[in-house]
């Protein structure tokens, strides 16, 4: 399905995904939403701007699966690529990313790992805080699809949340992960650097780059940065305003000050070599 909003509609007319559902069950990142935060990246805004960097847009053909509110959709359009085509499963959020693009874009209601995308028929797909969502199978089965709409040296670039370092404690790393699903409402698999390097290249991608960033997501200056002052203030209201939600964002803010030397933001830019 192909969504294009009416010109009169904006993002911010359309209902958040999951909108329906109590905010003490609802999923973590669409909670930050409704309290008003629109970077729900690990890593923040600066970080998905040094991989949309790497990935080199302007006259590409892209591809962003699961583009959310739409933020990063806006900045890929903003570097002129040839095309911009978004796939989100969620029907709210198809609809949200479609009034951020308008003209510029089209966006499609369907599954990240099944596109129904045409082989080779992207230079760049984008994708961010979406894989880290997935188990073993569903992870490996986004990146078999996103290499095979890949053209041979089109770009992979993702932005996920790592675990550091590379030899973890497994029981520690149990432990972190039960603990970060209990407060997310979501099953979140975040795997160290040397897993999602070698996730790429389980699917013949090769590595370029990758880099990474604290996991910030509910710090004072991170949102800042990212949202502006005003937008930092109007989180700040609709959290004192509202005690469910307040309660939610307190608990996972305490998960993520437990976990912050253990949880990173992680770009990862990677390429499909020519057979």
């Amino acid at each position: 399905m192909s969504e294009k909003p009416a010109d009169s509609t904006t993002s911010a007319d359309l209902p958040l995904p999951y909108a329906d559902r109590p905010i003490a069950s609802a999923p973590g990142h669409w909670v930050l939403a409704r309290a008003g935060k629109r970077v729900l990246r690990p890593g923040g805004a600066a970080l998905s701007a040094a991989m949309l960097g790497h990935a080199h847009l302007p006259g590409a053909d892209v591809v962003e699966l699961a583009p959310g509110l739409g933020r990063t959709a806006a900045e890929i359009v903003k570097a002129h690529p040839a095309s911009y085509t978004a796939i989100d499963r969620d029907p709210d959020a198809a609809r949200r990313v479609a009034a951020v693009v308008g003209d510029l874009g089209t966006v499609r209601q369907g599954e990240a790992a099944d596109t129904g995308l045409d082989d080779a028929s992207a230079d760049v797909v984008v994708g961010e805080a979406m894989l880290t969502m997935q188990g073993d199978k569903g992870k490996a089965a986004i990146v078999a699809e996103a290499a095979r709409v890949l053209r041979p040296g089109g770009r992979y670039a993702i932005h996920e949340l790592g675990v550091t370092p590379d030899d973890i404690d497994e029981e520690y790393y149990t432990e972190l992960r039960r603990d970060l699903a209990r407060s997310i409402h979501v099953n979140a698999r975040p795997m160290t650097a040397a897993a999602w390097k070698e996730l790429m290249e389980d699917a013949g991608l090769v590595v370029d780059w990758v880099d990474t960033a604290p996991m910030a997501l509910l710090k004072v200056g991170r949102n800042i940065r990212d949202e502006g002052v005003g937008g930092f203030l109007r989180i700040a209201r609709n959290v004192a305003a509202d005690r469910a939600l307040r309660r939610r964002v307190q608990g996972m803010a305490r998960t993520f000050k437990r976990y912050e030397k253990d949880m990173v933001g992680i770009v990862l830019v990677a390429h499909k070599p020519a057979s």
